[in-house]
């Protein structure tokens, strides 16, 4: 891939579905072709490539004894030809349901064209003829049909449920086709479809309404896109559908991997159809990742059956269409405010619930935690008097530190004395900076004889002092250190390593991303755990600005963190993708791009004022891009290797190398940095 093809939905491993559905005229197969060929050409122009309509949507599902008229399955046999020929000059596969007949029964098929061509027809494997109905009456079971063919019109076609379509220029554009009821039995056709290779899977039905069967069709969807980790569109029919004894409210959806990505309203007036772009790279790597998937179709035999791929070339525009799924710009933080709370008191949870344990097993008498007025301690104080509120403590059993150095300002100072003393736990001042300037004039560094030198071991000397005295209070008071860096600092390396923040007895805050870590404290103070006064000081601490302070404040402004490493809005997004999905370079930043470019479009978390919400132009994005690889890859990994104990805390992975994380910590960046400048633009 050239940069030219950087913003191609398609060459970025995507591909652009629709589930449609559309007004059915019963018994008229020329009618409905006409409103199935207007759908799929309105798709067509938006770049789909592939359009799913209902069951029998050539027919009409709820035609009865119809089914068995000679004149109705002629005509659906020859509306299907033209059909075909209709779609030579239209990108989309297009799959439709119709009656057809083989041999000496009537089938319920899903028939695939693409191109001028019918690719293969595929029978439904079950019917049902239980309560509302009866197609038993009028079709044959096609779960057996596997290796034969159909004559239909001029061509001889593929035919059984044996069959997966598969794209030769989109790689991963699999397509699995199952029908209707296919999807309620115990063990759908879908799965062995997708353990065979099929990322793409398709449902043609005709399912009636009744009270509360959406909500039974979505959670079987939603569970078998999970189960077989692949996209799963749903397409039901509606307006036209005979209502003698049953109404149709045309459902149609799309999953993937257990997430909706899109889904039309219900009981539609004229044509829908819902569009949503498919990541078949994600799908396939959380298959290579998930070693139970491989090894389930090697026990159930489903790779062995002999499945026929249908080939075919899709020729995909390599245009800029833009990108039709919902993308977050906080991977690890939900904007719907239900969610994110949910996530939060789970997440808080997790955290206190491990501190326990660890407290119990190692018989501690207490906590020793430095307290610097930022995000980080702050939020590790919270879990550290909760723990010892559930362990029945007193508060006085944590003992705080807040300890000024040379870049120290006196507002976090004024934040960690005022947090501390609201909460109860036993609070201390140690000023490091006499510590700090006897080491640095014993090593004979130049700030020591008043030249303003400010590097990396002057900002060392302070962060391995804070966490020295640290252990040695601990030791003190039979107690332990509690780590307060995140997940955001230990993928950058942004921690000082050894005798420094980079260490602590037990870290719980070493799975929490940092841009999740403002809205744990909004949970917190949200909570009811914490009385006013301290919930005063939390508002403090989440507008104040991100900062190591060790480097003196310039003219009234302190250290930015961001200012040295990037946002940290851009570079949990790429931690996300890389630790979670494993996402190349040029991959993030085409995804990046999409979510960041416009600050007013797509939804934002809980708290974020107007003028807190921040756009990134590629460029921005590009450049930060490359200092997270480098550091991520290059110079961080030792630092990882050997991290503290922590809990992992979100789905999207941790870096303890005894757990989600392992790697090299002689690994090097340059294949990552290699993609980002040929196949990303510099504009």
């Amino acid at each position: 891939m050239t940069t030219s093809l950087f913003r191609s939905l398609y060459h970025q491993g995507f591909v652009r579905v629709a589930a449609c559905t559309v007004p059915v005229t019963l018994a008229d197969p020329k009618a409905n072709m006409d409103q199935i060929l207007a759908a799929t050409r309105t798709c067509a122009q938006q770049g789909v490539g592939l359009c799913v309509f209902p069951e029998l949507g050539l027919s009409g599902y709820s035609i009865e004894d119809l089914l068995h008229q000679s004149a109705l399955l002629h005509a659906v046999e020859t509306t299907l030809a033209d059909l075909a020929r209709a779609t030579e000059d239209l990108l989309p596969v297009v799959v439709v349901g119709a009656p057809l007949r083989h041999g000496n029964s009537l089938y319920n098929c899903a028939v695939v064209l693409h191109r001028g061509r019918i690719l293969g027809v595929v029978p439904k494997s079950y019917l049902p003829s239980y309560r509302e109905f009866y197609e038993g009456r009028h079709f044959a079971a096609g779960a057996a049909i596997r290796g034969q063919t159909m004559a239909l019109g001029e061509q001889t076609v593929p035919f059984g449920v044996d069959l997966l379509f598969t794209a030769q220029d989109v790689p991963g554009f699999c397509l699995g086709i199952e029908i209707c009821e296919d999807m309620w039995v115990p063990t759908p056709p879908s799965a062995a479809q997708a353990m065979a290779g099929a990322t793409v899977l398709a449902n043609l039905s005709a399912s009636d309404i009744t009270v509360g069967k959406a909500r039974t069709r979505t959670l079987l969807c939603l569970s078998q896109s999970a189960r077989c980790v692949a996209a799963y569109l749903y397409a039901a029919a509606g307006e036209g559908e005979s209502t003698t004894d049953l109404a149709w409210d045309g459902q149609t959806a799309i999953f993937e991997n257990g997430a909706l990505l899109a889904k039309s309203d219900r009981f539609p007036a004229g044509p829908r159809a819902v569009v949503a772009d498919v990541d078949l790279t994600l799908l396939r790597h959380e298959r290579l990742q998930m070693g139970t998937f491989a090894d389930c179709a090697a026990m159930t035999g489903a790779q062995d059956r002999a499945w026929r791929s249908i080939s075919f070339e899709l020729a995909p525009p390599a245009t800029d269409l833009g990108l039709l799924r919902p993308l977050s710009r906080f991977p690890f933080v939900p904007a719907d405010p239900a969610k994110l709370e949910q996530d939060c008191f789970e997440a808080f949870a997790i955290q206190v619930s491990a501190l326990k344990q660890r407290l119990k097993s190692c018989k501690a008498a207490g906590m020793v935690i430095g307290v610097s007025g930022g995000l980080d301690s702050t939020h590790a104080l919270l879990v550290a008097v909760r723990t010892a509120d559930e362990l029945g403590w007193p508060r006085t059993a944590i003992r705080g530190y807040t300890m000024p150095g040379f870049g120290t300002t006196g507002q976090t100072l004024a934040s960690a004395n005022a947090l501390m003393e609201h909460l109860g736990i036993q609070r201390e001042t140690l000023d490091i900076r006499p510590a700090a300037s006897l080491m640095l004039q014993t090593i004979g560094h130049p700030f020591a004889s008043g030249e303003p030198v400010h590097d990396i071991t002057f900002e060392n000397v302070q962060a391995g002092l804070r966490t020295d005295f640290l252990f040695r209070l601990a030791n003190q008071h039979n107690s332990i250190v509690i780590g307060t860096g995140d997940l955001s600092e230990l993928a950058l390396g942004w921690c000082t390593y050894g005798v420094g923040d980079q260490m602590a007895h037990y870290n719980v805050n070493a799975g929490l991303p940092k841009t999740l870590i403002q809205h744990l404290i909004r949970w917190c103070i949200a909570s009811g755990h914490f009385p006013a006064e301290v919930c005063s000081v939390l508002g403090t601490v989440l507008a104040t600005e991100i900062s190591p302070e060790l480097i003196p404040a310039a003219e009234g402004s302190s250290q930015s963190t961001e200012d040295t490493i990037g946002p940290y809005a851009l570079h949990d997004f790429t931690l996300y993708h890389v630790l979670r999905h494993g996402f190349s370079p040029a991959r993030i930043a085409f995804m990046a791009e999409q979510v960041w470019q416009n600050a007013e479009q797509g939804a934002w978390p809980p708290g974020f004022l107007p003028q807190d919400r921040k756009s990134y132009s590629l460029a921005v994005i590009r450049k930060w891009l490359k200092v997270f690889m480098f550091r991520f890859f290059t110079t961080s990994q030792f630092k990882r290797s050997a991290m503290p104990n922590g809990p992992k805390v979100m789905a999207g992975g941790s870096l303890s190398p005894r757990g989600d994380w392992r790697a090299p910590s002689d690994g090097n960046a340059t294949l990552w940095l290699k993609e980002l400048d040929e196949h990303v633009p510099e504009a």
